[in-house]
């Protein structure tokens, strides 16, 4: 029996409704989690292949009942979303019928102390998604003070970045988020009851780059483009500017739909057939579901169907 979902996934009758799954459909979770978009694409009746690099969570997803069935209904896969085209290669899949992305880090991960992304609750600097690799610590303690300045002001679009920056290397080594957000708070004078902590900026800064998470989204829209079959439909949800200006950027690009630069001249033909049509305006949560779930305040879901025009290869960066 599978176990329920332990958080509540966002907009998800929105994402549901975008990505219409029927009965057999193959649909990718791209950012499986505590799995609630998953159980739902399950109920009605879909296929899904599932990725996340976190080992928790496929770890609680390998107990599911249809991932345990033969053939299985769940298909899990430990590994980061913009591999899914080599991953659904392997699975002998070159096309799927809806993609479905839940972008940044999950309840799970900020709820659980010694993962150390939230400083709500003080834990080990680690924020690494994956549980491998650079942590937080080796980053800030390592990383010359003009890098991590350019990390808080480009992922965390924090204004006194070079003073946060500094206090950090004045205060190494930092060990744990709770001293992390008290030279955070001390740099920027930050007094108790003020309605924003300071200190969010730089988590979401110091997690976005330990992760890669920007990098990791433009490789898995493009990974979405070229796994959805035509017809096929991709719903994102991102949570902060930086990850939905990404994902717009995307669809317009995809869509053919960039503005002119001059409203007076003519609409010029895209340069290529467009990839996607964009189904809707952006979606956020209505105030039903804020009420139930308040870490929803900043979410948006963008959708768009998948057109029969061949994907656009990427150049390297």
């Amino acid at each position: 029996m599978t176990p329920a979902a332990p958080h509540i996934p966002v907009l998800l009758d929105e994402v549901i409704a975008a990505l219409r799954p029927e009965p057999g459909a193959v649909i990718v979770d791209a950012t499986f989690g505590a799995g609630g978009y998953t159980r739902r694409l399950l109920d009605q009746g879909a296929l899904v292949h599932a990725f996340d690099r976190d080992p928790d969570a496929i770890a609680a997803g390998s107990g599911w009942s249809e991932a345990q069935a033969s053939p299985p209904r769940l298909v899990l896969h430990p590994r980061r979303f913009s591999e899914m085209v080599a991953a659904l290669a392997e699975a002998g899949l070159s096309q799927v019928d809806g993609v479905v992305m839940d972008i940044g880090v999950s309840s799970m991960q900020l709820d659980q102390a010694e993962r150390g992304f939230a400083f709500s609750m003080d834990g080990p600097l680690d924020m690494r998604m994956s549980q491998q690799g650079e942590s937080a610590a080796d980053f800030l303690n390592t990383a010359a003070e003009g890098t991590i300045a350019d990390v808080l002001y480009h992922y965390g679009e924090e204004r006194q970045s070079r003073r946060v920056a500094r206090a950090i290397v004045a205060a190494r080594p930092l060990e744990s988020t709770g001293q992390l957000a008290q030279v955070v708070r001390k740099a920027l004078g930050y007094r108790a009851g003020a309605p924003k902590d300071p200190a969010t900026r730089s988590f979401q800064a110091i997690r976005i780059h330990v992760n890669a998470e920007l990098d990791e989204l433009n490789a898995a829209l493009a990974a979405a483009e070229q796994v959805l079959r035509p017809g096929g439909r991709l719903a994102v949800v991102s949570f902060h500017s930086l990850e939905d200006r990404i994902v717009k950027q995307f669809l317009r690009d995809a869509s053919g739909s960039l503005a002119n630069a001059s409203r007076h001249l003519p609409q010029a033909a895209p340069a290529q057939a467009p990839t996607f049509e964009q189904v809707a305006k952006a979606l956020r949560p209505g105030e039903a579901e804020l009420a139930r779930n308040p870490r929803a305040r900043s979410a948006t879901l963008r959708a768009a169907v998948r057109t029969a025009a061949p994907f656009r290869e990427r150049r390297a960066a």
